[in-house]
């Protein structure tokens, strides 16, 4: 079954059959929050009407790489900080298949960080979820876009002199439309979470605090956390664009000071994704490219014809 003709098919899921055959066990490190990821994303995935034929995952390289070896769905292992544009890429040819694409925080924070910008500020529909341990876990312990000032590692051996990234500001400001917080430590948030990102219209972004046990010590296990959603502390309007940005800024500040906040800080419901955009001023056609595999009476076009309208 193609993930062109499984599109649409009504039938029970059961999250089982998201776990591979071949390679049904990880072998992330024990105690690794991507385990936490996986689970969350099984669980989330039937309860959304998915099944695998719908759902193509892309990766990066790191630990997070590993995530569409031990799901099964389709799957692309791209480069370094490369799975953005893949995905991308994959949503525009087949819209109504599911594309969650993941990557480290070395790998979609630093490396593909422009990729990041960029996809959030086109509103791409798809999930992404971003496995944040503060580290470059896969390549044995380097100082990371997130890792804290004063983090020492291979790398940094006196320390890392440097603030970190602001991950959910930086998605906010560059225009996502649904910035969340989750960790592998709270499973049924995570859940949630990921379920909504799925079904948001438009680009979803996700930091997925994932505690790495054997490189990054000093993350512990993002705990204790408190759901801001469940806090009268830190109540605000998630539609609100400049209360989430205060949020996000506070919520940034405290992790580094011991203190794990998580929870949704922004969705955006009114913002057209690039697709839509692009069909409204015609430059994308309203029947899917991957269709046109399954015409034999299409006549296929030649890329340089398509280029003469911009001579």
């Amino acid at each position: 079954m193609s993930a062109f003709n499984a599109i649409g098919e009504e039938r029970e899921i059961d999250r089982d059959e998201f776990t591979p055959g071949n390679e049904p066990q990880p072998t992330w490190c024990p105690g690794c929050g991507d385990f936490g990821v996986l689970k969350a994303l099984k669980q989330a995935l039937p309860e959304v009407g998915r099944n695998p034929e719908e759902v193509l995952t892309v990766t990066g390289i790191g630990c997070s790489g590993k995530l569409n070896s031990y799901l099964d769905s389709y799957g692309f292992h791209t480069i370094h900080g490369r799975s953005l544009p893949v995905a991308r890429a994959a949503k525009l040819a087949n819209p109504e298949l599911e594309v969650v694409a993941a990557g480290g925080d070395g790998d979609g924070y630093g490396i593909g960080g422009n990729h990041f910008m960029h996809t959030a500020r086109e509103n791409h529909d798809m999930t992404y979820i971003v496995f944040n341990n503060e580290v470059f876990g896969l390549t044995k312990g380097q100082t990371s876009p997130t890792s804290p000032k004063g983090h020492k590692s291979k790398t940094q051996p006196s320390g890392s002199a440097k603030t970190p990234l602001r991950p959910l500001s930086m998605s906010l400001n560059a225009g996502a439309g649904y910035v969340a917080r989750t960790a592998a430590v709270n499973p049924n948030q995570a859940k949630e979470i990921i379920k909504e990102a799925i079904e948001y219209d438009g680009f979803a972004h996700i930091d997925f605090l994932t505690q790495c046990p054997t490189w990054n010590k000093d993350a512990k296990q993002y705990v204790p956390y408190i759901d801001i959603q469940d806090s009268d502390d830190y109540e605000h309007d998630i539609n609100d664009r400049e209360e989430a940005a205060r949020m996000m800024f506070e919520t940034e500040n405290k992790l580094y000071e011991g203190e794990v906040l998580t929870g949704r800080y922004y969705v955006d419901d009114e913002s057209p994704s690039y697709q839509q955009e692009k069909q409204a001023i015609g430059e994308m056609p309203e029947e899917p490219l991957v269709e046109r595999y399954f015409d034999d009476d299409y006549e296929w076009e030649r890329s340089y014809d398509l280029l003469e309208r911009h001579k």
